[in-house]
């Protein structure tokens, strides 16, 4: 079966029962419909162990963190472990584009997966709405004079679907960039505050732009922030649904992670801490993107940090970073998985600089063999470095119950947890220790415009702010083509942007675009709505 017949047939639980199961009263959430809920309640003290999902360097069609995510937690659920889900929602432009949905896939699965990769409870339209109600605003302002002086308006449009055409406008005679939803400054802020006190208060922190002496100029000087929050009032509360095997999951927000910070919000997770005794979430694409904001950004932000982290890897990632085309990727090679674990020990490698237990987890296809797998397993034993192979897309939770027991055993060490660089450190010494550490670049390249930028933010005395880096996700450099383990080389640093509403600052690596553009042959061409049910959606 399809992965969305596969979740038409689950046995569904009332969204009541899972809500119930997690010790929440109908006074603590809002009903949409009989299988999602918003949840109302705030959270509490943090009872649970925190375990982040991430991966090694992804194929441009995904590695299965989600499915690998949500196997676990099943896995744990049999186990009758107190288990919480704490995941992202997926953007539209991936859905109708080039990679799908990201509600997992087989048996290992988020319900209900039509919603939750479409408009699921209007959370993503909610941060459209108010992310283009403060444009509207800025150039309502411009219009009626311009008290603020604004003379450079560095605010941008956004738009949840993949429009190339709208990377680069005419707009009442100046340029206009649209970003994708989830790649936008609100959807990033969105998911870093953790009140809607603080929610209001970030939005009212955003710089739309500059003055003629470059002096910023905030969102609240327009008195905006109030009207904005009004608008995502409703959105900000996180969303309750289940897995196939009725494990609770709470899914909320969705920032990419090669052009954003790419977590689930900071509510939702220490909502799910408040509530379960483990708790999973994932950071998105490769732990180059995803793992190290989460650690540098989400962990600062929130006060929080990983017990675990589990690394995902596939026999067809290794074989693509070993340079194996995508015609032959799935051609039995137990050589070119070899090669390819050169990534598989970056990732690692990486990871142990910021002190949290490591278990990697191969995440299986009915395409690999013993032997495939053995060289990867094989590696991690005479490395030190807990694994076991999940078969939860085929198998559900019981194809995770040996990784979840290893999961189990990694909470039980000691961990030292600590950040790549500090609040202290300039702009540019930032910039090189996480090019350094972790994209394992030698020299970083500055262009004169991004220079410039720095220089402004240093005047602002807004040097102490953490990096976003923005970069390609199909290698650990600003290179789609250098796959494996690139060293020593030079990464170039196109353009800043200063995100001061979330509380950081984006660094745009090499050739990396906030709009996406759609493929040749697009999902949508597939996706149809036939005898009152929607096809084609995976």
């Amino acid at each position: 079966m399809t992965d969305i017949e596969i979740a038409r047939n689950a046995n569904k639980k009332d969204i009541r029962e899972v809500a119930s199961s997690l010790g929440l009263s109908e006074k603590d959430y809002i009903l949409y419909g009989n299988d999602k809920a918003k949840i109302i309640r705030n959270y509490s003290a943090q009872k649970g162990k925190l375990i982040l999902v991430t991966a090694i360097s992804p194929t441009p069609y995904g590695e299965g963190k989600t499915t690998v995510s949500i196997g676990l937690a099943d896995a744990f659920h049999q186990m009758k472990k107190n288990v919480v889900l704490a995941l992202r929602q997926p953007s539209m432009g991936p859905v109708f584009g080039m990679k799908g949905g990201a509600a997992g896939g087989g048996y290992s699965q988020v319900i209900p997966m039509e919603d939750i990769n479409l408009h699921f409870t209007g959370d993503f339209h909610a941060i459209t709405a108010a992310n283009d109600l403060l444009c509207a605003a800025i150039d309502n302002h411009i219009y009626h004079g311009n008290e603020l002086g604004i003379s450079k308006v560095t605010f941008n449009r956004c738009l949840d679907v993949n429009d190339r055409a709208l990377r680069n406008i005419q707009l009442d005679g100046r340029e206009e960039k649209f970003n994708i939803t989830a790649a936008s400054e609100i959807m990033a802020l969105f998911c870093l505050a953790d009140s809607l006190d603080d929610l209001k208060k970030m939005l009212g922190n955003i710089v739309i732009g500059y003055t003629e002496d470059n002096s910023l100029v905030y969102a609240r000087d327009l008195h905006i922030e109030g009207a904005m929050v009004t608008l995502l009032k409703d959105a900000f509360y996180p969303n309750l649904v289940q897995t196939l095997e009725n494990t609770p999951a709470i899914i909320h927000g969705g920032p990419f992670a090669n052009i954003a910070h790419g977590c689930n919000s900071i509510v939702a997770t220490k909502l799910a801490l408040s509530l379960g005794d483990y708790v999973i979430t994932e950071a998105g694409f490769g732990s180059d993107l995803g793992a190290e904001k989460f650690l540098n950004i989400k962990c600062r932000k929130a006060n929080i940090s990983p017990d675990t982290i589990v690394l995902v890897a596939t026999i067809k990632a290794l074989k693509y970073n070993a340079g194996v085309s995508k015609d032959n990727i799935l051609s039995k090679d137990a050589m070119a998985v070899r090669n390819g674990l050169c990534n598989l020990e970056a990732h690692v490698r990486n990871l142990e600089k910021f002190g949290i237990p490591i278990v990697v987890c191969l995440n299986a296809y009915d395409t690999d063999t013993e032997e495939e797998q053995s060289v990867v397993l094989n590696w991690c034993r005479e490395n030190n470095i807990p694994a076991s192979i999940s078969t939860a897309y085929r198998d559900g939770g019981k194809g995770a119950i040996d990784l979840a027991y290893i999961v189990e055993d990694s909470l039980t060490k000691n961990k030292d947890f600590h950040y790549l660089y500090s609040d202290s450190d300039s702009i540019q010494e930032k910039i090189f220790k996480i090019a350094k550490e972790i994209y394992h670049a030698s020299v970083v390249e500055y262009s004169e415009k991004a220079m410039e930028k720095i220089r402004m933010l240093e005047k602002n005395k807004l040097s102490y702010l953490p990096i976003c880096g923005a970069k390609t996700q199909y290698s650990l450099s600003d290179d789609a083509k250098k796959l494996g383990n690139p060293k020593d080389y030079t990464i170039f640093v196109r353009d800043i942007e200063l995100y001061h509403g979330a509380g950081f600052i984006t660094v745009l690596f090499g050739s990396i675009l906030r709009m996406p553009g759609l493929p040749k042959n697009p999902n949508y061409e597939k996706i149809d709505f036939i005898n009152g049910e929607i096809v084609g959606l995976s």
